[in-house]
């Protein structure tokens, strides 16, 4: 059973020397450092976070989002058509972003994440998986000056992401993850949803992951498997009951499930036990070959030495629940 990280991880560590990320980019917003210099930095930064996953144990990594400042402005500042306004809340954490306002139509004009990729890529001893922020989620989270319509802001995001991930896979990305947070607070909308992921993938050869956290995910699973993806990532921690209805009655395959069951907002650290017996239920069901392991959502609300400690609990708890569904079926 594959263990994997799912998205963000800790930028700042514990002590001095974990802490230069954070004084590098104060020192380059008061103008004392340049862009390349705040790269350098953030290079480094990402090298020990991709290094700390892969010592955890899990099969694959993503970059850490080291350069995020957040899922949101990490886009729409590279894509044409956006400007920035006012500080939100992200959905219900203690975290905040700088809202983007669609003010003309949304074209891609450039790389957004292929270089990101290809420095991570180039230091990971594990496959990585590049995270783009869905465009439903970032058309429900943007302010909308131009279009005055869902559908139609949402379809110009969709096809300019479509390039970005086309650009990824032509990089030398083997897997893809799509974030669709907001869909699992508005799945009315899942009709729509399946129409922008559509355009979204379009062209795109390698499997693609869309991922759903902080909130209820069991009122997608009937139709998740219509969906043109190869797996879906499931927060199963802000609802347990999908851990039930998943064992109960998984969707079709060839679906992949990524179960969220390590909680990535608490520092509780769970028994690798509990959580390969968690693992397990779903899949004797479904099948081991179609399910993964991650956590409930990016790590990056945790202390780090926190979520490297959960990662490696993970990590156990997919090889102790492979063992025990192999076993059974052998």
């Amino acid at each position: 059973m594959i263990a994997s990280a799912l998205g963000s991880y800790p930028r700042i560590g514990e002590g001095a020397e974990a802490q230069r990320l954070r004084r590098a980019i104060q020192k380059f917003q008061a103008g004392g450092l340049t862009r390349d210099e705040l790269r350098a930095v953030e290079d480094g930064v990402t090298a020990e976070v991709l290094g700390e996953q892969a010592a955890a144990g899990v099969d694959w990594v993503t970059d850490g989002l080291v350069r995020w400042e957040d899922g949101q402005t990490h886009f729409t500042d590279r894509l044409h058509g956006f400007r920035r306004g006012q500080l939100l809340r992200y959905f219900d954490t203690n975290t905040y972003y700088r809202q983007p306002v669609a003010v003309g139509p949304v074209r891609w004009q450039g790389p957004i994440a292929i270089e990101d990729f290809r420095f991570a890529a180039a230091h990971s001893t594990q496959p990585v998986r590049p995270v783009v922020t869905g465009p439903y989620t970032l058309a429900r989270l943007c302010a909308d000056e131009h279009y005055h319509d869902l559908e139609a802001f949402a379809l110009d995001l969709a096809r300019a992401l479509n390039t970005e991930l086309r650009g990824l896979e032509a990089a030398g990305a083997t897997m893809l993850q799509v974030d669709e947070p907001a869909l699992t607070w508005h799945p009315e909308d899942e009709p729509l949803a399946r129409r922008l992921l559509a355009q979204l993938v379009g062209g795109v050869t390698v499997p693609v992951w869309v991922a759903l956290y902080l909130g209820p995910v069991t009122p997608l699973l009937d139709r998740v498997a219509e969906w043109p993806v190869a797996g879906v990532w499931l927060d199963c921690v802000t609802e347990p009951a999908a851990v039930a209805r998943l064992a109960a009655r998984p969707p079709a395959e060839p679906l992949r499930l990524g179960l969220g069951v390590v909680d990535a907002r608490n520092t509780r650290l769970e028994e690798a036990a509990a959580l390969s017996a968690t693992l397990a239920r779903v899949a004797e069901r479904a099948g081991a070959d179609r399910v993964a392991a991650t956590t409930s959502a990016g790590l990056e609300f945790l202390p780090r030495q926190r979520a490297r400690e959960k990662l490696a609990r993970l990590a156990e708890a997919a090889r102790l629940a492979g063992a025990a569904v192999s076993g059974k079926g052998a």
